[in-house]
């Protein structure tokens, strides 16, 4: 079926949204704005004190970084069309917006889980061999990590977008969802979507598990170098060090697995609302927060940048 054919079937698609309710559209369109104004103006900000702070070039912080800025591209690709909807009533999605929304979206949340892996990598790397991190975490592989998780991002996007718009949807027009996301596109197909399922659980659990183990093995051994060290004051640093990179990784990975890996039998739309609104919304609202709570060179950093403080390069 070419793409021409399918637009001729469907131009449009109806997005149910979140709720019916007319009293908690103005409610709702507050909290959501308020959401994306903090994750914006969050991320952005942790983007901006990274770049003019020289103490905060390093390995960690350009790949919270990269995180910053993922967590913006995919919040943005959502909700400023959720926040529309309940302020105007119109939920109304072109074929092709829809198209391009979970091209952004698929890209972005799987680049922000190569990345979550790469910087347990670099965590472990710091922590379990501190005197060859410089010669392991060189800029050159720092970039080759960043560039293989676009990479991947970008590339399975394509693939599940190409696979599900090739898809005939002759049923019906209304996403029972707040956004286009496949699982909800598929139900609306009258074409097998057999290969379409097989495709989008597989590369959903090499994925995860993938990453997660990645990010699982990193942590057993930097949880054994911690029980390893004699001094109780290098135990808190190095706790500290990952705490925030954990909060995220159990919030992301629990939304995730909850909404992608489980059988389509137990899937309830209503549950996979709120688990959606979580790693849309949510996630990337608390990264720059988690990170900047319990990060005291962030927030030494933020504290200079406000005060008015001069940023001097420690290395000058």
């Amino acid at each position: 079926m070419t793409l021409m054919e399918n637009i001729s079937e469907v131009t449009e698609f109806l997005l149910i949204g979140l709720t019916d309710a007319l009293e908690m559209q103005v409610p709702f369109f507050i909290i959501f704005t308020l959401i994306y104004l903090i994750t914006l103006i969050g991320n952005l900000g942790m983007v901006m004190l990274i770049l003019l702070d020289p103490r905060l070039h390093t390995p960690m912080y350009f790949f919270l970084s990269n995180l910053s800025l993922v967590d913006c591209v995919y919040a943005s690709a959502v909700t400023p069309k959720v926040m529309a909807g309940f302020l105007t009533g119109d939920k109304i999605i072109s074929y092709n917006a829809c198209a391009t929304q979970m091209f952004f979206f698929a890209a972005f949340a799987t680049i922000e889980s190569f990345l979550l892996a790469s910087m347990a990598f670099d965590r472990h790397a710091a922590v379990c061999k501190p005197l060859h991190y410089t010669t392991t975490m060189t800029s050159t592989v720092c970039a080759l990590l960043v560039t293989g998780s676009y990479f991947c991002g970008l590339s399975q996007s394509s693939i599940h977008v190409a696979l599900t718009f090739h898809l005939s949807f002759c049923r019906s027009n209304v996403v029972n969802h707040f956004f286009c996301d496949i699982p909800p596109l598929l139900d609306l197909s009258c074409s097998d979507i057999y290969t379409n399922e097989i495709v989008l659980f597989t590369l959903a659990s090499c994925n995860i598990f993938f990453t997660l183990l990645v990010i699982l093995n990193s942590y057993l051994f930097i949880f054994i170098a911690i029980l390893r060290m004699h001094s109780v004051e290098g135990q808190k640093k190095a706790f500290s060090t990952c705490a925030s990179h954990l909060t995220t990784v159990s919030i992301f990975y629990g939304t995730i697995i909850f909404m992608y890996l489980r059988p389509s039998s137990s899937h309830s739309m209503d549950s996979d609302k709120v688990a959606s609104v979580f790693y849309t919304m949510v996630i990337p609202m608390l990264n720059p927060v988690v990170y900047s709570l319990r990060n005291k060179e962030v927030k030494g950093a933020f504290k200079k940048m406000v005060g008015g403080v001069p940023i001097v390069d420690p290395q000058k």
